[in-house]
């Protein structure tokens, strides 16, 4: 067994040799210089092949990574591309409706310039009655006839009348309106609160609930608490309300031939009432400022705003701006709300002039 193993290993062996024979070629040594420098430059080529196939593929993969970049950039600048559209739209729109809100300002201005106008004359020419009325009422001063009296009282309700007409446009440029949904603690002008401080039998045919004026409420809590986080908001309207009630104010007074015990200087928002005898010590500021105090060492003007200014002199400011209500209000025959309810006192007067009683007293 062992014998037939080493004679098959033996056969094999054999044939590869032969194999090799057949397959195998001789170089001569002549040749053989020639074959090895062949085979150098071949190996040379190959290895610059590679580099080359290696540069190529680097080159390959970083164009690649740009043009991936270059997509990515694309996209994203089409992105920005929506949303600049999207913006120009919106601010049309705003441009649009901004326009539009402007025309409509402008329309009310002229509407109100317009009604301003209107008051003037108004005013003009009841002056003109008025004084009409005096001298007739002095040319019959210590008569008796019947038809004179009749006369004069015909007069004076034509006035009356007159009277009433002027205040109702006070009252449409003014409106005094009570709303719902407002503390009213917080409220100069409170119904609520004058009925607590005021006779509760004259006013239960009166609205109760706080007041605007022109849509504005009039607080008294940056009166009271005006410090570093108070609503600035509420400190300006607050300041616009009281603006447009000194106006009420004077308009009533010139057209009632009323002068003011505390005189109005009108500013809109940054109004002014003057006191010939203040309880108040002027500031240092007010004292280095010509625009508080005037000429007249006895006569102090007080701002009717808080801006920039002490409480405590915008407080008694509004003090005298009541002061001058319920001088309105007595020279009608009504007796006023209370020191702390403007609003209030000038819707009683407002109420009390154009009701029917007015033209019969």
């Amino acid at each position: 067994m062992t014998m037939l193993k080493s004679k098959a290993v033996a056969s094999s062996h054999g044939q590869k040799q032969q194999c090799l024979g057949q397959n195998a070629k001789v170089i001569h040594w002549e040749d053989y210089q020639q074959q090895l420098a062949r085979l150098c430059s071949l190996t040379s080529a190959v290895n610059e092949a590679n580099q080359k196939k290696q540069f190529f593929c680097q080159k390959l993969h970083s164009s690649i990574q740009v043009e991936e970049e270059s997509l990515n950039r694309s996209n994203e600048l089409d992105e920005m591309r929506e949303k600049l559209e999207s913006r120009k739209f919106v601010m049309g729109n705003m441009s649009m409706d901004s326009k539009v809100l402007k025309e409509k300002v402008q329309k009310r201005e002229e509407q109100l310039s317009n009604e301003i106008r209107s008051l003037s004359v108004a005013g003009n020419a009841l002056s003109l009655a008025r004084n009409h009325l005096q001298d007739v009422s002095r040319s019959l001063a210590g008569g008796t006839s019947y038809g004179y009296l009749k006369y004069l009282k015909r007069l004076q309700r034509l006035l009356r009348l007159r009277e009433q007409y002027m205040v109702s446009q006070v009252q449409v440029l003014y409106p005094v309106k009570t709303v719902i949904g407002y503390s009213p603690e917080q409220e100069f002008g409170s119904f609520a609160g004058a009925i607590k401080s005021g006779d509760s039998t004259r006013e239960k045919g009166v609205d109760q609930g706080p007041l605007t004026i022109a849509g504005l409420h009039l607080t008294m809590v940056p009166f009271t608490k005006m410090g570093l986080f108070t609503d600035k908001k509420a400190v300006q309207r607050s300041a616009t309300a009281l603006g447009h009630v000194a106006h009420a104010v004077l308009l009533i007074a010139s057209y009632l031939q009323v002068p003011l015990r505390y005189p109005l200087r009108l500013g809109g928002s940054r109004s002014y009432i003057r006191d010939y005898a203040p309880s108040v010590e002027p500031s240092s500021s007010d004292m280095a400022s010509n625009s508080s105090v005037t000429s007249n060492s006895n006569q102090m003007e007080f701002p009717l705003f808080l801006e920039g200014q002490d409480s405590t002199r915008a407080a008694y400011a509004v003090f005298l701006l009541n002061k001058d209500l319920e001088q309105l209000v007595n020279y009608i025959g009504v007796t006023s709300l209370g020191p702390r309810h403007v609003l209030a006192n000038l819707k009683e007067l407002v109420r009390t002039i154009l009701s029917p009683k007015y033209i019969d007293t």
